[in-house]
């Protein structure tokens, strides 16, 4: 199994000197498409998946979800994070197992997902849907110096609820004049780039394990296709995701990295519990 750059008390360790220089923006990879973002003593988390739950459930059946990657941090030991977001309704993006320990490290936490998925997220994790906030296209919303923009996700397909909203979205986050994108899962859909460019984006974080059907599960964009898009899109950096978590649902980076250093994209490619700080030059 993969270690960890950084595991537990090091991580740790290194979340709260960050947070002391009270100064830029940082992330720090949590494994699969989870992510820890710090900006002026403020923590989120955006799709934390931070347990075995899904290694347990699929045990012994056609489709076993092997850990490939060491468990970045307890989730109980992150009592920074003020705020949890979901892309969409599967485990690895919204693991109660994961989000109630840290809402009991965080009593004032909040959990942001679609307006689509609150009924659903609100079962799982056994609270009552006002617990929750539901994010909506075209509606920016505010936590602390955070602001979050909803953008529509394929996975496979775009899906909405009967009120129109999207059930798989990404999230452009502006802080600290800085603009990130995590799309969440997600395959490309036309209009796609037209709307990502209405933002200058400096790091897109886009999943890169393809779309095999044969997995039994729904897809992603592949490496090459995550390089194409963060250049057509302008993104000054892309960070890749979504990989080197399950035995029978990853990718090796090396497709990606080859296709961006081809095209001239700027890239990190990160180890799980690594931090990167983020600067607008």
């Amino acid at each position: 199994m993969m270690v960890p750059l950084q595991v537990d008390d090091v991580f740790l360790t290194d979340v709260r000197r960050t947070m002391q220089r009270r100064s830029g923006v940082s992330l720090w990879w949590l494994g699969q498409s989870g992510f820890l973002v710090h900006y002026d003593g403020v923590c989120i988390a955006i799709d934390p998946y931070l347990s075995d739950s899904l290694t347990v459930k699929y045990a012994n059946t056609a489709k076993p979800h092997v850990r490939m990657t060491a468990r970045v941090v307890d989730p109980a030991l992150l009592d920074m994070v003020s705020l949890v977001t979901s892309s969409h309704n599967h485990t690895d993006h919204l693991d109660a197992e994961t989000i109630l320990p840290l809402w009991q490290a965080n009593p004032h936490m909040q959990v942001a997902c679609s307006a689509a998925n609150v009924g659903f997220a609100a079962e799982r994790l056994r609270v009552a849907p006002t617990q929750l906030n539901g994010l909506v296209l075209g509606v920016p919303w505010q936590h602390g110096p955070f602001t979050l923009h909803v953008v529509p996700a394929a996975h496979n397909t775009r899906e909405c609820d009967d009120a129109g909203h999207e059930r798989f979205i990404g999230l452009v986050i502006e802080v600290g004049g800085v603009v990130l994108y995590h799309s969440g899962d997600t395959l490309h859909y036309d209009g796609m780039e037209a709307r990502l460019r209405h933002w200058l984006i400096d790091v897109a974080i886009l999943p890169i394990n393809g779309n095999d059907p044969a997995r039994g599960v729904a897809g992603n964009l592949d490496g090459v296709q995550a390089a194409t898009l963060a250049q057509t899109i302008g993104a000054r950096s892309v960070v890749p995701c979504h990989y080197n978590m399950f035995e029978f649902n990853t990718a090796d980076p090396v497709h990606f990295c080859a296709h961006a250093t081809a095209i001239g994209q700027q890239y990190h490619l990160l180890q799980a519990g690594e931090r990167l700080d983020i600067v607008r030059e």
